[in-house]
């Protein structure tokens, strides 16, 4: 045989079976010390165990005679000797509930009034018990006379003597109980009480009921101590020191039970040990290739998003570079920005696993519509797509397909989700920047989100004015806010139903630049949201509020506030330092927010609410009936009114009338108030009241009027009234 063989032979049977060796028998010499250290400590502690049961059951047999023998009927009743009620409170009755053998009711002079033996095969006799009780009694008596109190607790009413003892040829637990006054109004001499003896033998079923109670297994009483090493015991003593007998159980060894249910698990470690030495080489083999198809693993993952499987930002820019630079003059490629709609109101509603299934349901789709294009997730809502197409109509009719698949409801447990998607698209020929047709996407899908959202765009070459349009608000309302010299303040009056008269009015920012007039809110507090100035504009409206609150003492102020303000921690501390610094009451007061700012801001919005209107401030949830499940969410706000949504009041005639009416319907049943926003004709006005909306704001009554015209014009409308008086 050649030296190689013979080492590849050792190598491979011999080492393996010699390391199988040693370690399985290291394992079984350090597991049968184990188990052996075990066994002994848990046989120690099953022995302190019945001793601790014997001690105790003397104990008990004691305080089950107290219930019986510290009564004022019990001295009574012997005094009298009674047989009857001795025989059924002190006798038969203790043997039924207790379950003592024998009671005997001794005189002071310890001859027995009473005496009941329960009947069995081996009863003891009278003489039997008396040579067992008698030293106990002579005992007690003796501790009686000197009225000794030794050994009374609050749970030990009585002095008692208790001791192991033969009875006849039965051991036994004989207590012996003094019969006394539980109220004390009964004068008993020392030492001339009567006496109680409870007994309770300790062979026949009292072992077996011990050893069903504490799962002990063949727990039984023997004179004499086992010789096998199979059973434990422990000695019964009494209190002179002489054994009377013992309790022997066959003990729970938990080691030799580990021991050996491991045993075959020992074996086929050690058959595993060697097997896998022995296939060593062949497993360094495989754990190579392993290696190999994990690179290939990682090199998707770090190409690829792990939530939807479609390409990720860093994938997506290197395979637009390397088409775009590469693409000839008749090659075309498109590029489409996709942002979804209210998919943050879904996160906030139904929480973020709702959300990741959402967000790769949504992905599914977009296979399903481009199934030939490179589809990429770059952020938690945003899609970018590489498609080949690049005629004009082909590019809308791709744009068009995703916004209306993604229009449709998804289902997910149980639920139908609505959302929708904004997309931007941009076309390139021949060699292109990526950098700069991704920017022309991105531009297209900003104006598709200012067309009004759930709808597409192309980039043309206009857009690019638009944007810089954009970048010029973005400066000029940055320098009216740190100016405080453009942002100006409007005043709608709110009138009341009941009333019939001004009962409050909505503070609306107003931006007056001076190159363009007058500029829309809704142009510029989506621009200051984003931009993070929606907290200054907000502070100069209430700033100025507060102060017209002031010159009109008898009026009440709505404002408005965004979900921003809402979540900031300081925001219910800046609200009512204005109203401290104008002595403005807090009930004055109406914050606005939207239902969707108050479930985006979770418990910070909560927390928010709750201060102000501890404070006094009231909360109403503008623009009900247009946010994310209004009917159902509206239960858990903390609001005193909602506003009805002007949309809602302009199909009045139509179809949402029904609407309206379960809006003020549910919230008069909350108690809650309702006004009606953009009411225009006096048909709106007359149905809103007839249908018992309590205040009504629009431009039938007024437009909204800069500070001094609604000053003047509240005044007008206090003056008209105090003619009418």
């Amino acid at each position: 045989m050649s030296r190689q063989v013979r080492s590849q032979w050792v190598v491979k049977w011999v080492l393996p079976a010699a390391a199988s060796l040693i370690i399985g028998c290291l394992l079984l010499g350090t597991l049968h010390w184990a188990a052996v250290k075990t066994d002994i400590v848990a046989e120690v502690r099953q022995r302190d165990l019945v001793s601790l049961i014997v001690s105790k059951m003397q104990d008990a047999v004691a305080h089950d005679q107290e219930s019986a023998t510290v009564w004022d009927d019990a001295v009574r009743r012997t005094g009298e000797r009674d047989l009857g009620w001795l025989t059924s409170n002190l006798g038969e009755w203790m043997h039924t509930y207790f379950g003592h053998d024998a009671a005997i009711v001794l005189s002071s002079d310890r001859t027995p009034i009473y005496e009941f033996i329960a009947p069995s095969d081996n009863a003891a006799s009278s003489d039997d018990l008396r040579l067992a009780y008698m030293p106990l009694a002579d005992a007690l008596q003796k501790r009686l006379a000197a009225s000794d109190t030794e050994g009374i607790t609050e749970r030990v009413l009585s002095i008692g003597e208790s001791d192991l003892a033969y009875v006849g040829r039965r051991p036994a637990i004989v207590s012996v109980k003094p019969i006394v006054s539980d109220s004390g109004n009964l004068e008993q001499k020392p030492g001339e009480q009567n006496l109680h003896v409870a007994v309770r033998f300790l062979d026949q079923g009292f072992g077996s009921e011990i050893g069903k109670e504490y799962q002990f297994t063949e727990m039984r009483f023997a004179d004499d101590a086992p010789n096998d090493a199979e059973h434990a015991f422990i000695p019964l003593t009494s209190r002179s020191g002489a054994t009377i007998g013992y309790f022997t159980w066959r003990p729970f060894r938990p080691g030799a039970s580990v021991m050996k249910a491991t045993l075959p698990a020992i074996g086929l470690a050690a058959v595993a040990i060697f097997t896998a030495a022995s296939l060593c080489g062949n497993a360094i083999w495989r754990r190579s290739a392993r290696l190999a198809s994990s690179r290939q693993q990682l090199q998707h993952l770090a190409l690829h998003d792990p939530l939807t499987g479609l390409a990720n930002r860093a994938h997506f820019s290197s395979e637009i570079a390397a088409r775009l630079i590469a693409a000839s003059e008749d090659d075309g490629n498109s590029v489409l920005f996709i942002d979804l709609d209210r998919f943050k109101a879904v996160n906030d509603t139904f929480g973020h696993p709702t959300g990741d299934k959402l967000i790769s349901l949504v992905a599914q789709r977009m296979r399903e519509v481009m199934p030939n294009a490179l589809i990429a997730r770059i952020g938690g809502d945003e899609f970018t797509v590489l498609s080949k197409e690049s005629d004009d109509q082909a590019v809308a009719a791709a744009c068009l397909r995703v916004v209306q698949h993604l229009r449709e409801p998804f289902k997910i447990d149980g639920i139908h989700i609505v959302i929708g998607a904004s997309v931007g698209a941009a076309i390139a020929y021949g060699p292109a920047d990526p950098s700069e047709l991704t920017r022309q996407a991105d531009i297209a899908l900003y104006h598709a989100k200012a067309a009004g959202r759930n709808t597409y765009a192309i980039f043309g070459s206009h857009m690019d004015e638009l944007l810089r349009r954009r970048r010029k608000l973005e400066q000029d309302l940055r320098l009216a806010i740190e100016t405080r010299s453009q942002i100006e303040t409007f005043y709608q009056p709110v009138y009341s139903r009941e009333q019939n008269s001004l009962s409050s009015m909505e503070a609306l920012a107003r931006w007056k630049h001076p190159e363009e007039g007058f500029i829309g809110p809704d142009v510029f507090i989506p621009i200051a949201e984003e931009i993070g100035l929606i907290q200054q504009i907000g502070e100069i409206v209430l700033e100025d509020a507060c102060s017209v609150m002031a010159d009109l003492p008898h009026i009440t102020m709505a404002v408005n506030a965004s979900a921003r303000e809402l979540c900031s921690d300081g925001y219910p501390l800046r609200v009512l330092s204005r109203l401290a610094k104008w002595n403005i009451d807090p009930k004055r007061l109406e914050i606005e927010i939207t239902e969707t700012s108050a479930i985006a801001g979770e418990g910070h919005s909560d927390r928010s609410i709750a201060l102000l209107r501890k404070a006094g401030v009231r909360i109403a949830i503008d623009d009900f009936g247009t946010g994310y499940s209004s009917f159902s969410r509206v239960q858990d706000l903390m609001v005193d009114r909602i506003k009805i949504d002007k949309s809602f009041v302009d199909a009045m005639q139509t179809e949402s009338k029904p609407l309206v009416e379960a809006m003020i319907t549910m919230a008069r049943a909350r108690g809650l108030k309702t006004t009606a926003e953009g009411v225009e004709t006096d048909e709106q006005s007359d149905a809103l009241v007839n249908l018992g909306c309590d205040s009504l704001q629009g431009f039938l009554f007024s437009r909204p009027l800069a500070r001094a015209a609604i000053i003047d014009f509240y005044k007008g409308v206090e003056r008209k009234f105090s003619r009418l008086d």
